[in-house]
């Protein structure tokens, strides 16, 4: 097993110009705690939310070229893993989720980061209903980081915010 590196490493290898790269997943290399808020009903105009914690995982993969990270939710009898994968050529991300209730491995997202702000979007279904996923990942320092993901149900004209990771960790 390869070692990671340091999340100070990790943040001092952004480039200073903004444009993302291999390494603009470094910051997720080790363990992180999450506090999870979850929409209960999604595209349903809905505004009950749950919380709940979670504790992730993240290693390093190929130069960064790859990284993985795997999520558990004590108390909620499932947990779920994320690979990413980083383009050399096209310089884009494309982000894979799979969860143990299912086990399947969902439609990728694509994109990249501008600067700490990460923007990856793609097609998938919500339960058997046709919908745009968009994720918003964005760095906030070497202990902080922040997940959204968000679903449109009309091609984009309107996205609904349908569940929020914090992750903090101590260094």
């Amino acid at each position: 097993m390869s070692e990671q590196p340091s999340i100070a490493n990790s943040l001092s290898a952004i480039p200073a110009n903004g444009i993302s790269g291999q390494h603009d997943f470094d910051f997720i290399a080790g363990v992180w705690n999450v506090h999870n808020r979850r929409l209960l009903q999604r595209g349903v105009g809905s505004d009950e939310w749950e919380e709940f914690p979670g504790i992730n995982r993240g290693q390093l993969h190929l130069g960064s070229v790859v990284n993985t990270d795997e999520i558990e939710f004590p108390g909620k009898g499932w947990s779920g893993m994320t690979v990413r994968c980083f383009d050399l050529e096209t310089q884009c991300w494309a982000i894979y989720w799979i969860n143990s209730r299912s086990g399947r491995l969902c439609s990728p997202v694509h994109g990249r980061f501008d600067g700490n702000r990460g923007e990856f979007s793609g097609i998938d279904d919500d339960a058997g209903r046709p919908v745009q996923v968009r994720f918003v990942w964005t760095r906030i320092d070497a202990t902080h980081a922040r997940w959204e993901q968000a679903f449109s149900y009309d091609q984009g004209a309107n996205w609904e915010t349908n569940w929020i990771m914090e992750f903090s960790r101590d260094l």
